[in-house]
C-alpha cells in the first residue's frame, strides 16, 4: 500500500469545529487494523471520533475496519512505527497504542524487531503525544508477570521473567516500554494510561494465529486433534473482546488520577484442558486431544487481579466465557466456510453441521 490513504475525509474544518465545541475527538489507534485495534476503532467511530486507522498490516488486515469506511469518519494509513508518525497527519487529542505482535508464534519469528517496537516504536508514539498534547493509550500485557509466583497478578507484583529466552523480546520489551513511558509521564511530557492486558478473545482473530482459543476453535471446527501442551493444568483468564475494549476507553478517558498501570483482563480462572474439552462440547467436534512439550517459559497460572480497575473505573468483565466463545466459534466457523477450511458438511443456511445452538 505504501504511503497511501485507504480512506479519507473531505471537510476537515468540520471536524475540527465539532473538536473545538467538545463533540467529538480526533484520535489515532496504532495497530488499528489488528484484532483488538479493529474492535477499538469501531467503538471510538461508535463515540462520534475520528479515527485514524495506522497500521503495517504485517498482523492486521484491512478486511477487519473495511466494514467502517461508510461512518465517513474513518482514515486508515498504512505505517511502520519504528518510524516517527507522519508530520503530514492532525493534531491527535488521543493517540491508541497497540501496535506489537501478540502471539508467541508471531514475536517469535522476529525477535529484533519486536523488541523495538516496544523501544523505538513506544518512543515514537510518546514523542508524537507530547508535540501534540495528545492522551496516550499504551497497550502492554500480562507477559510482564511472566510465570508469576504471587496468584492472582496485582499491579504491585514485579513478576518472574526470564530476561534471556525466547519468549523475552515481548515480555522485557513490554516491561522497558512501560519504564519509558513512566519516565515521561514523571518529567511531565505527556499524560499516559498503561493497561496491562490478560488473555482476550474474540471475533476477528486470524486463525492461524497461534493462540490458545483460536487454536483450539479451529482445531474444533476442522475435526483436527486439539493440540494442549503439557498435561493441560496450567490456568489462563479470558477476556471477551467487547469487555475489553470498555475498559481501554474508560481508562483512557477517566479524569481520576491514574498511577501506573491497570490490570485488564477476567479474573475467572480455567484450566487449559478443561477449555479444550468445553469447545469440543459446544463445536459437537469429534477432535481427540493430543498433549504436547510445554513451550519455555509457558506461565503455569495467570489471573489477573482487578481490584484498581473496579476502583478507579467501575470496570469488570461481564461477558460470560460461553457466550463469549459461542460469538468466537460462529466468527470462525464463517470464516472457515468461506475460505473453504473445514471438512464438516454444511448445515441448511451454510453453517457447520453438528454446530451446537
Amino acid at each position: 500500500m505504501g504511503k497511501k490513504f485507504v480512506h479519507t475525509l473531505s471537510d476537515w474544518s468540520g471536524r475540527d469545529a465539532l473538536r473545538r465545541a467538545g463533540v467529538s475527538k480526533t484520535v489515532a489507534v496504532i495497530g488499528g487494523a489488528g484484532f483488538l485495534g479493529s474492535h477499538l476503532c469501531e467503538r471510538l467511530l461508535g463515540l462520534g471520533d475520528t479515527v485514524w486507522c495506522l497500521d503495517d498490516f504485517s498482523t492486521g488486515r484491512l478486511g477487519n475496519v473495511a466494514h467502517l469506511f461508510q461512518t465517513g469518519r474513518l482514515l486508515v494509513r498504512e505505517h511502520d512505527i519504528l518510524a516517527r508518525l507522519p508530520a503530514d497527519l492532525p493534531r491527535f487529542d488521543e493517540i491508541y497504542n497497540l501496535a506489537c505482535p501478540a502471539s508467541p508464534g508471531r514475536y517469535q519469528a522476529q525477535p529484533i524487531r519486536t523488541a523495538m517496537i516496544c523501544a523505538q516504536g513506544v518512543l515514537h508514539c510518546l514523542e508524537r503525544a507530547a508535540a501534540d498534547g495528545a492522551r496516550l493509550f499504551h497497550a502492554s500485557t500480562s507477559e510482564i508477570y511472566g510465570d508469576p509466583e504471587l496468584h492472582p497478578q496485582p499491579e504491585a507484583y514485579f513478576g518472574n521473567v526470564n530476561p534471556t529466552g525466547p519468549r523475552s523480546c515481548y515480555d522485557e520489551g513490554k516491561r522497558f516500554a512501560e519504564t519509558l513511558i513512566s519516565d515521561f509521564t514523571r518529567q511531565g511530557g505527556v499524560t499516559a494510561r498503561i493497561a496491562r492486558i490478560f488473555n482476550t478473545y474474540g471475533p476477528r482473530m486470524q486463525p492461524d494465529d497461534g493462540r490458545v482459543v483460536s487454536n483450539f476453535v479451529v482445531q474444533a471446527l476442522r475435526d483436527e486433534d486439539i493440540t494442549v501442551y503439557g498435561a493441560g493444568g496450567q490456568t489462563r483468564s479470558f477476556c471477551f473482546v467487547d469487555d475489553l475494549i470498555e475498559g481501554i476507553v474508560r481508562l483512557t478517558r477517566t479524569d481520576a488520577a491514574v498511577d501506573g498501570p491497570v490490570n485488564l483482563g477476567n479474573p475467572a480462572e480455567i484450566e487449559v484442558r478443561e477449555l479444550a474439552r468445553l469447545v469440543i462440547d459446544m463445536t459437537g467436534s469429534t477432535s481427540r486431544i493430543v498433549h504436547r512439550p510445554l513451550p519455555a517459559d509457558d506461565p503455569r497460572r495467570r489471573r489477573p487481579d482487578i481490584t484498581r480497575a473496579l476502583e478507579l473505573l467501575g470496570w469488570a468483565p461481564t461477558t460470560p466465557l460461553r457466550e463469549g466463545l459461542q460469538r468466537t466459534i460462529d466468527h470462525f466457523a464463517a470464516v472457515l466456510v468461506q475460505t473453504g477450511g473445514v471438512s464438516r458438511p454444511l448445515a441448511a443456511g451454510g453453517t457447520l453441521a453438528g454446530l451446537a445452538p
